[in-house]
């Protein structure tokens, strides 16, 4: 029995883990590396493994971070199964079909930009849209939280609520080769309890070995209703400068919880009358209408509205923009306008056009509600960067930047901790954070038994 780690390991994007087993490979999650680094030569590397050997991959949740490979691992050879919450399959469609369509575009617009400088073609996207297809169709079981399913003689699987984003899991393991038993559970990405969408992450069985996320394992959350006062504030004064308030905002969780808040804002009268809302990204919109398929994974009180038959996304002043007319006639728009379109980390997107028309007002605000990697747009801007290059013009960056971290789909520290602890794990191995924040949060755990496996590194449980 072993684990090979081969994304997310000291970084924080490109989640991928292999488990080997009773006679089986099986892959944890396949995602995309986002951040600063060589991302195109990073993404289209060899996996560190053969992807036509992997019999099943488990899904804990549809980020791209966590799906955006497995097209290219089809692509590659892998036709075993992929299982998955019903959620998360339907929302891990969505995402890996529009990570298809931009690379297939960005594919096209370098090709026109290389022939007109009389330069070579720029070659074949990572994978396209038919990639993308194939793999939806090898999603098999869906399963429900709580309910082991066998995925081999000796190889038993165990989802549960991360409480991440909607169809989030953590997945325990229960593997026995001859007389060994072991019990390895991987957190997944796991929430932040309290937020007013989806239920606290389950409490975690008892197991011999725990991968887990520490994204934010080196520090606290602020609590989230002052940030939501923070929110409201920061855009009725802005709306009293006379300008825009443009979010970053990432298109599956975020997006829904910050119409959620908007919502309720504007019923308890915090808000102002006339503000109007734009969700400018085709891809939040549609995962927006998944979310209102799946209320059984939400939270009482969000519960209690799909109930009572009221859309707990909807409020006045909303605009759905999917068509790029539509995105292109906001920036006409010079005050008055909640701006949300993606992507969260402005690595690419609508946002950044929003940004290149907004940014430069100092009665606008930027206002970034999650994480931003190193090396990306918005860990910039937010780390005070007097003026940045958005589609290769130079923009002053005179606008209020907010920072407000409450919204994190992520636990913070202490949640971390807790959530470790009821594990009585004796082994945990981190995975999903930056060096540094790695070593604070293992520096917390005493003297437990802690790895932090580099990218490619092997551990036999």
């Amino acid at each position: 029995m072993k684990i090979s780690f081969h994304g997310a390991d000291r970084d924080v994007t490109g989640s991928c883990h292999l488990v080997e087993a009773g006679g089986k490979r099986i892959l944890v999650d396949c995602g995309f590396f986002q951040g600063s680094r060589d991302l195109d030569d990073e993404n289209a590397a060899p996996f560190g493994f053969d992807a036509a050997s992997i019999d099943a991959l488990l899904l804990t949740h549809a980020h791209l971070d966590h799906c955006g490979r497995i097209p290219l691992l089809y692509k590659r050879g892998f036709r075993g199964e992929i299982v998955a919450t019903g959620a998360t399959r339907e929302l891990a469609r969505l995402v890996m079909l529009d990570a298809a369509h931009l690379q297939e575009e960005e594919t096209r617009r370098r090709t026109r930009r290389n022939a007109r400088a009389r330069g070579p073609a720029d070659g074949a996207p990572l994978y396209g849209t038919l990639d993308a297809l194939n793999a939806c169709d090898r999603f098999g079981r869906v399963v429900v939280y709580g309910q082991p399913i066998t995925l081999a003689p000796g190889v038993v699987a165990t989802f549960f609520d991360a409480g991440h984003i909607l169809g989030s899991a953590s997945i325990l393991f229960e593997l026995e080769e001859g007389a060994r038993k072991r019990r390895a559970l991987f957190s997944g990405d796991l929430g932040n309890a309290g937020r007013p969408l989806l239920r606290p992450p389950a409490d975690p069985p008892q197991v011999d070995a725990v991968i887990m996320e520490t994204t934010y394992g080196d520090r606290l959350h602020k609590p989230l209703a002052p940030s939501i006062e923070e929110l409201y504030q920061a855009v009725s004064a802005t709306f009293q400068r006379g300008g825009n308030v443009v979010i970053p905002t990432f298109a599956l969780e975020r997006a829904q919880e910050l119409l959620y808040v908007l919502r309720q804002g504007r019923e308890r009268n915090q808000l102002p009358p006339a503000m109007q809302v734009f969700l400018d990204s085709p891809m939040a919109i549609s995962a927006t209408e998944i979310f209102e398929r799946h209320p059984e994974g939400y939270g009482p009180v969000v519960a209690e509205l799909f109930r009572d038959g009221r859309d707990p996304f909807s409020l006045p002043g909303l605009h759905f923009t999917r068509e790029t007319a539509e995105s292109a006639a906001i920036n006409r728009i010079t005050g008055g306008g909640v701006i949300m379109a993606g992507s969260g980390m402005c690595t690419g997107g609508r946002i950044r056009h929003h940004l290149r028309h907004n940014l430069w007002r100092p009665e606008a605000s930027i206002v970034f509600v999650g994480y931003a990697a190193q090396g990306t747009l918005a860990r910039k801007i937010i780390d005070g960067a007097k003026q940045v290059e958005i589609f290769g013009e130079t923009i002053a960056v005179r606008a209020e930047v907010h920072t407000i971290n409450s919204f994190s789909a992520h636990a913070d520290q202490a949640e971390l901790l807790a959530w470790r602890a009821q594990t009585h794990a004796e082994r945990t191995i981190l995975v999903h954070g930056e060096a540094d924040t790695m070593r604070a949060f293992a520096d917390k755990l005493g003297g437990a038994k802690v790895e932090i496996p580099a990218l490619g590194e092997t551990i036999e449980l």
